[in-house]
């Protein structure tokens, strides 16, 4: 539903020496487009054509009059030139990780050889083998000679403390969104949507919030264990709330030493601005309603099936009333100049009729509230859509769905420790296939309500999928696929040992810094230079799969030094 934009005006033929008129446009590959030609001299429409162009293809589009009387043409598309296969880079670099995790898997195997591993040691370091073998690492039998290996006796170290499944979801969540942020080898499906609908950019985001509401539950268990009082852990709520609101709003106003930052176009909504507020309210409800001791997850509830939500039914009714106000916002509020529960893009979009309308309620409590200059600019809506008016992704109300995001998180923690005791994980403790089944449910669940939000459809459904909006069918959706791949993570990292979560686990670790590093040097190299092509996918591609391996190793090597920056 988008108004046709002007593209080109064909000059006439030069008819005494039978040229034809011609020019040369360059359009956009990421959607089929229709082409509609017109007559200069009131003609109206000659002729109407739909068509997928292919990257660096090159066509023509002939015109020829059939009949001057009638005033028909003829309109055919020509490929002078077939388009490139642009994956073939993404095969490429498939291919070179996967050579990568071969030897490492060979490397690895060969270590379990007790003459290679001892050779091995020799050569790293040949006056610290003999006490190496001997004292710290024993003899080498059968069952032990996985242990001698100093990275799986890590791993069954750390899962004496910790489930990795949970930070090696947090990891690959965070792994894909430096590789988006960096710019995802300039593939449209590595970014954000224009608006309805989804890319792989869009699925990050929720997910790590997502196992944000997971951890929370998990510490503050932890910390009213060891018998902390409320009010202090209610402080340390607070200040981690505020770092991570200071931290982002440093992070999304970059200055590159161009001279003093102007209060005056200061960016307040982010990323990690909604995971500091996000946290302050989901930490704050679960501590509110928390009971301190293992009994305080074993209530017994007359519906089984219901035993996941009953016994924090006060949490359920808040997170409840605060969709209710994100709906009668979202749908009743009055937008100057715009219709009640308009969810579009505004600009060119629904035929141009609300250009300024950008996001409907949601930009507009942003732009009342905080200002046109202190939201974000440069939207993704403005690619196809056209749009003028500034809007934030992150803004004010789409944050109460981040919540409800974090509380679905919140409510099945996967925590296996006897230190531990929460939700599903709680209910039942030790049973693998009852753990997984119950995931099973709440994906199906929020798939279900997905469906029927969005009657299947990316435009036609009552609440389209929107990151842009954040709204409640974008959040069924996601976390409908994050259940899903916290079961199988779960399944092949913890239950049956497959994987050890590697190398997503270590950037897991080390999450806040990893994302505040990637952002701050960004523009740095080795993370970031001088392209010969810059309309290249391979070269795209490779310096942003380099800058993401980077922050990997990275990641690693703060892991094996046991450095970890906590908020």
């Amino acid at each position: 539903q988008c108004l046709y934009q002007f593209l080109a005006f064909v000059p006439p033929s030069n008819g005494s020496l039978r040229e034809p008129g011609t020019v040369a446009v360059m359009v956009d590959t990421q959607h089929p487009l229709t082409l509609l030609l017109n007559g200069s001299v009131g003609d109206g429409e000659l002729c109407k054509i739909q068509y997928h162009f292919g990257e660096f293809g090159n066509y023509s589009l002939v015109v020829k009059t059939l009949s001057t009387s009638a005033k028909t043409v003829s309109c055919d598309l020509v490929i002078n030139e077939g388009p490139i296969n642009s994956y073939l880079p993404i095969l490429f670099a498939f291919l070179v990780y996967m050579g990568i995790l071969a030897i490492l898997i060979v490397g690895r195997l060969f270590m379990k050889i007790d003459p290679v591993r001892k050779w091995v040691y020799k050569k790293l370091n040949p006056r610290e083998t003999d006490r190496l073998i001997n004292s710290e690492l024993g003899s080498p039998n059968a069952t032990d000679s996985v242990s001698s290996d100093p990275t799986p006796r890590l791993w069954s170290t750390a899962s004496r403390q910790r489930l990795r499944s949970l930070d090696t979801f947090r990891g690959l969540s965070l792994i894909i969104m430096v590789f988006v942020n960096y710019g995802g080898g300039k593939y449209w499906f590595f970014k954000h949507e224009s608006w309805n609908g989804l890319t792989v950019a869009d699925l990050v985001f929720p997910w790590f919030v997502f196992i944000m509401g997971t951890s929370t539950s998990l510490s503050l268990s932890s910390m009213l264990r060891w018998e902390s009082s409320k009010w202090k852990v209610l402080r340390k709520i607070l200040w981690r709330s505020f770092l991570l609101i200071l931290l982002g709003i440093i992070v999304v106003n970059p200055n590159y030493c161009l001279g003093p930052l102007s209060w005056d176009n200061l960016r307040i909504p982010g990323v990690l601005q909604r995971l500091g507020f996000t946290y302050l309210v989901v930490a704050a409800l679960e501590l509110l309603f928390a009971r301190a001791g293992p009994e305080s997850g074993t209530l017994e509830t007359p519906c089984p099936a219901l035993q996941d939500i009953l016994p924090y039914w006060p949490q359920w009714i808040f997170i409840l009333v605060l969709e209710v106000i994100w709906l009668c916002l979202t749908f009743l509020l009055p937008v100057p100049g715009c219709p009640r529960g308009y969810l579009g893009p505004g600009g060119i979009g629904d035929f141009g009729i609300y250009p300024n309308c950008t996001g409907g309620a949601a930009g507009y409590i942003d732009r009342l509230l905080l200002g046109e200059k202190h939201i974000y600019q440069h939207p993704s809506s403005s690619v196809i859509y056209q749009t003028t008016m500034p809007y934030d992704p992150e803004g004010i109300l789409g944050t109460i769905n981040t919540i409800f995001m974090a509380f679905l998180g919140l409510q099945v923690p996967l925590f296996f420790l006897a230190v531990c005791y929460r939700k599903i994980i709680l209910f039942y403790k030790d049973r693998h296939k009852q753990i997984m089944s119950r995931f099973f449910l709440w994906s199906i669940v929020m798939g279900v309500i997905s469906a029927i939000l969005t009657k299947c459809s990316k435009e036609e459904g009552f609440i389209p999928i929107n990151k842009n909006l954040w709204s409640i069918s974008y959040v069924t959706t996601m976390s409908c696929f994050a259940f899903i791949l916290l079961l199988l993570i779960y399944y092949l990292v913890d239950v049956k040992r497959l994987w050890s979560g590697a190398p997503f686990f270590y950037p897991g670790m080390n999450s806040i810094l990893i994302y505040i590093g990637h952002e701050v040097f960004e523009n740095y190299f080795p993370f970031k230079w001088k392209m010969q092509d810059s309309q290249s996918h391979a070269e795209h591609l490779t310096q942003n799969l380099t800058a993401t391996t980077l922050w990997v190793i990275i990641s690693y090597l703060l892991y094996r030094r046991r450095i970890f920056w906590k908020i």
